[in-house]
């Protein structure tokens, strides 16, 4: 097959991160050819946007790098370079102002993404950034040419360098379907393999739980993990399910219990149903008279417990201890254990963990085996919850490892991106 050769670099990926490596780079002279599988870049994003784009968070940095788990050390040199700050004067420079939320979240003041997604595509198109749509990669030919199916049938890249921001495995029907994972690891690399991330769990609730409450607000409520010694409580909202629980409140703790649930078979989850009063309140209020009423209504009335929380109430605890001592019925309430035994699938996920493991990339997010071809964002072997964590990464990850391949390039870099050593038949 015929092999095109480009003049600077390639970016595989119009994401976050693709999109930001193609900026960097122009910034520093270099031409820049991006490619991405849809008819349109930054889809994500865009859905993303339906509910208020959450592009970064107000927290103080050590906060901030802290929710990036075990690779808090990584990404904390990706925000050195681009963090919060610098992603909302970015977006200034777009013409979108921000503002933080109550929840410090900060969000574009129009809660659109379109606008600041369209300004974006028209000033990197202005800057020359050529883009080549409808482009899906499918992997790297002899001596490491880029390898697309389009349009016009199967053709063949080569550039000076690569970028590589595939996304990750969540969303498939926006271009994020993963299946550049196994190609990777067939071709020898080293890939951590993709799962689920800020994901709702099963906990394989009755039909009739299911049948009345999926759906329901379940707030507000306090959450921890079982195994945890002494419990961290975390306060917020969740939603059930027909099948268990999901809500934001369980993103921030799905890493954890993805984790518990590969390595037990099941993750013990417990809820403060009545986080405004303590439980010796709380036993005080339940040991009142019912005077002829039924459970429900004394739970109502003396627990504000109804709906969606009464229904899990019934569906968790055994008639012993719901007919029991107001005490042990008060600590249940404020400590309901409920056993997750499955992430939902990865296409449900709002993200991905796993990936191309940061450990055989360099500090400029180069891969150490292969001169040339970087990668960034979702795609690496990292994670956040949600709240603008993942958005911000994504742009740090993206900026710099174009600015990387820029450098590598102005210092004669050879373009053959590892050589022969990449090539897949």
């Amino acid at each position: 097959m015929h092999v095109t050769p480009l003049p600077g670099l390639a970016i595989v990926g119009g994401g976050p991160a693709g999109l930001m490596a193609a900026e960097a780079a122009r910034a520093e002279g270099v031409d820049v050819d991006l490619f991405d599988a849809m008819g349109s870049v930054g889809r994500k994003v865009l859905i993303a946007g339906k509910g208020g784009l959450n592009l970064t968070h107000s927290e103080g940095f050590e906060s901030f790098v802290g929710r990036y788990g075990g690779r808090s050390a990584s990404v904390r040199r990706w925000l050195e370079a681009f963090g919060a700050d610098d992603l909302r004067q970015w977006a200034r420079g777009l013409g979108i102002e921000t503002f933080v939320g109550s929840s410090g979240r900060v969000f574009p003041s129009d809660l659109k993404a379109a606008p600041l997604l369209r300004g974006w595509v028209r000033r990197l198109r202005e800057q020359g950034v050529r883009f080549h749509l409808r482009h899906r990669w499918t992997g790297f030919g002899e001596g490491g040419a880029l390898r697309f199916d389009t349009p016009e049938g199967p053709r063949s890249f080569r550039a000076g360098a690569t970028v590589l921001a595939l996304g990750g495995g969540s969303w498939p029907q926006l271009g994020s379907d993963g299946a550049w994972a196994p190609m990777l690891a067939d071709a020898g690399f080293d890939v951590a393999p993709l799962q689920p991330a800020n994901c709702g769990f099963d906990a394989g609730w009755s039909e009739h739980f299911a049948s009345r409450h999926a759906g329901a607000p379940l707030k507000p409520v306090r959450l921890a993990l079982g195994w945890e010694s002494p419990l961290r409580w975390r306060q917020g909202e969740c939603v059930a399910t027909a099948t268990g629980l999901e809500g934001s409140l369980v993103y921030a703790l799905s890493a954890a219990l993805r984790e518990r649930i590969t390595q037990h078979g099941e993750a013990l989850l417990l809820a403060d149903l009545v986080p405004g009063r303590d439980v010796a309140r709380l036993a005080r209020d339940l040991a009142r008279p019912r005077n002829g009423r039924s459970l429900s209504e004394h739970l109502r009335r003396q627990a504000g417990l109804s709906g969606a929380k009464a229904g899990l109430l019934r569906e968790c605890l055994p008639a012993e201890v719901l007919n029991g001592e107001p005490a042990g019925l008060a600590a249940a309430i404020k400590a309901l254990p409920i056993r997750l035994t499955a992430a939902r699938p990865i296409a449900e996920a709002i993200s991905s963990a796993g990936g191309l493991r940061l450990e055989a990339l360099d500090d400029d997010l180069m891969v150490r085996d292969h001169p040339g071809l970087f990668a960034a964002g979702e795609m690496l072997d990292w994670e956040a919850p949600t709240g603008g964590y993942l958005l911000t990464a994504c742009h740090a990850s993206g900026l710099l490892a174009g600015r990387a391949a820029a450098r590598w390039l102005a210092r004669g870099g050879d373009g053959s991106v590892g050589g022969q050593r990449l090539g897949v038949g």
